[in-house]
């Protein structure tokens, strides 16, 4: 099941060219993309889907991100020696003229509310403390709002950088429900690329725990997941073991799995979505990601599922086999490396959006309440709504060239 979104041609990735020696630097230097520098990007289309306003806030107004944060690394970046998860609730406030695609960081000093991204608020919160809190975060809410965004960031990612990369996220895409983030211990380090393997795989344990931990808060609507490269790959491991455990929808409380580049080896990704309802799976896609090139040759060319090219009559008959839909931003251009597009790129990440809010007719109505999980509201039913445009079960691939916005 594929979709893909296209703009304007760049140019192909010249990675061939890299001679064997300079595989480990470059490969360090193109995975750095992972980290939250952003960099800016003017939209070519308004045709990604129909998802409103995302990008408006009040003039003059920052907006405060409340997220759930459950980190498996503690003291200098390391991981707990039991691979268990400590947890907090933090406050991130996104600046008022924030733009799409972007992380505003302050170049030099203290950051300023009123133009960077900063941190408000942090207070640690026991195991109990977590689920009672989040509970209560989602009380009172109503339909889709009720729904918890898990977010697992990739390679050469700091806690700072992914909690910053989660509120740009929930900010650009219009997200109104409970946003949580995985937080795995990865090093910092542009050559630490087999450790921050070995650290995620430490906390396949601890990630597939929180899942079934929030399919189960009181009053949730649906556990939407959004990963990022080496965080895909962990993430289809913990819902791989979910689902051999007998819960493979999160009894019915799962809802989009978004891939971001997903540094995953495409024999494991079909071996890891056997498990799973494919129809779930979303993967954002481009052969001109730099550092997931640079990956494959590390891992002795085997191909990785976020460089596969839906224009390739073998990938495309690769990807229409696992029944995932498709996203190929290919043609987005944002950056040389090309592996943060899903969030650099305003058009990538209202596409994100669109899917976070869709509405669902079934539960539309339907009010979370504390202590009692969702009870129905006794109100009117919401006004129809357009059905969100999706690709049919296996139809055939699509190209679109998307036209420029009226000026």
């Amino acid at each position: 099941m594929i979709h893909l979104l296209r703009t304007r041609r760049s140019s192909r990735a010249a990675v061939s060219r890299i001679s064997a020696i300079a595989v480990l630097p470059a490969l360090a230097l193109a995975l750095a993309g992972c980290s939250t520098a952003s960099s800016s990007f003017s939209a070519l289309s308004d045709k990604v889907g129909s998802v409103g306003g995302y990008f408006s806030r009040p003039q003059g107004e920052s907006q405060q991100v409340a997220m759930f944060v459950a980190s498996t690394h503690h003291k200098a970046g390391e991981s707990s020696g039991d691979g268990a998860a400590s947890f907090s609730l933090q406050t991130v406030s996104v600046p008022p003229d924030h733009k799409p695609g972007e992380i505003e960081l302050p170049r030099f000093g203290a950051p300023d509310p009123q133009k960077d991204f900063v941190v408000l608020r942090r207070r640690a919160l026991d195991p109990d403390a977590f689920h009672a809190e989040l509970a209560s975060h989602i009380s009172g809410r109503i339909g889709n709002s009720r729904d918890v965004l898990l977010y697992v960031h990739g390679f050469n990612t700091s806690l700072a950088e992914a909690r910053f990369r989660l509120a740009q996220i929930v900010a650009d895409g219009g997200f109104t429900g409970v946003p949580v983030l995985f937080s795995w211990p990865s090093k910092g380090d542009l050559f630490a690329y087999e450790s921050d393997k070995e650290s995620a795989t430490a906390s396949r344990d601890a990630l597939e725990k929180l899942i079934a931990d929030l399919s189960h808060t009181p009053g949730v609507g649906r556990v939407q997941v959004l990963a990022h490269s080496m965080g895909a790959w962990l993430t289809m491991e913990a819902l791989r073991e979910t689902a051999i455990a007998g819960h493979p929808d999160l009894d019915g409380k799962l809802g989009a799995i978004m891939l971001a580049a997903p540094d995953i080896d495409l024999t494991v990704f079909r071996q890891q979505v056997a498990r799973l309802d494919p129809s779930h799976v979303s993967v954002f896609v481009s052969r001109d990601d730099r550092a997931l090139s640079l990956s494959s040759r590390i891992a002795g060319s085997r191909q990785r599922l976020g460089a596969m090219d839906p224009s390739n009559p073998k990938d495309a008959a690769a990807i229409d086999a696992l029944g995932v839909r498709v996203y190929d931003l290919s043609f987005f251009g944002s950056g040389w490396i090309g592996h943060d597009t899903y969030a650099n790129a305003p058009d990538a990440v209202r596409q994100i959006g669109a899917t976070l809010t869709r509405k669902r007719e079934a539960d539309a109505n339907v009010q979370a309440v504390i202590d009692a999980g969702a009870a129905p509201v006794a109100s009117p039913p919401p006004a129809p709504s357009a059905p969100a445009s999706s690709a049919p079960s296996n139809a055939p691939i699509v190209g679109q060239v998307l036209a420029p916005p009226a000026r």
